[in-house]
């Protein structure tokens, strides 16, 4: 996890002078982008620090040590799904509830309903069928 904490903790080291250059280049008159940049900066430090507190209480994984054969990393992963439909019908309902904003809020209704219809789907998946556990 060190390359991890790394790779964002150097995040740092770019987003914030970024924050710097550009509060200069506006005069410091746009609030919006040296802020976000600074924060983007701080997210970045979180993220590294929090990845290397972790590097240094768990045991080190094969893929920390350079030397480490390809062999080391075998086993199992978890379970992955060999199929899923249900995020499709989801993210359908979540344009429909976005369309109604625009077109008008009955049709967000009916959105939130399909995609409350699409949700259960998704939850309940493996309680029945082939799939089931």
């Amino acid at each position: 996890m060190k390359a991890e904490s790394w790779l964002f903790g150097a995040g740092v080291f770019f987003f914030v002078p970024v924050g710097i250059v550009y509060g200069f280049l506006t005069h410091w008159t746009e609030e919006v982008g040296p802020t976000g940049l600074f924060l983007t900066g701080l997210l970045a430090l979180m993220v590294g620090w929090y990845l290397r507190f972790t590097a240094r209480h768990i045991d080190p994984r094969p893929e920390d040590d350079p030397t480490a054969p390809v062999e080391a990393a075998a086993g199992e992963y978890g379970f992955f799904s060999p199929h899923r439909w249900w995020p499709l019908p989801l993210a359908l309902s979540g344009a429909v509830v976005f369309t109604g904003m625009a077109v008008g809020w009955w049709l967000s209704l009916l959105g939130v309903g399909l995609g409350a219809l699409a949700l259960v789907g998704w939850v309940f998946e493996y309680w029945r069928g082939a799939h089931a556990h």
